[in-house]
């Protein structure tokens, strides 16, 4: 794989992961592709711990940074 088409899909995975936060935070129902589970935002996190959303098996985990 050339360096080209490598940043081509770190984008679009950036993008995609981009899109399914905003569909979130606004409170629509986000399905993992993978069980078919809600993906949940936690965002209320004690300091020091990262903010993330998941779902219920941990297919889907995206870690957030809140800097």
């Amino acid at each position: 794989m050339d360096l080209a088409q490598f940043n081509k899909l770190r984008a679009r995975s950036f993008n995609e992961q981009k899109a399914l936060l905003k569909k979130i935070a606004k409170g629509q129902t986000v399905l993992c592709s993978t069980c078919n589970q809600a993906i949940e935002l936690n965002v209320a996190v004690k300091e020091g711990e990262k903010a993330y959303a998941k779902c219920q098996k941990g297919c889907t985990y995206i870690e957030l940074d809140m800097a």
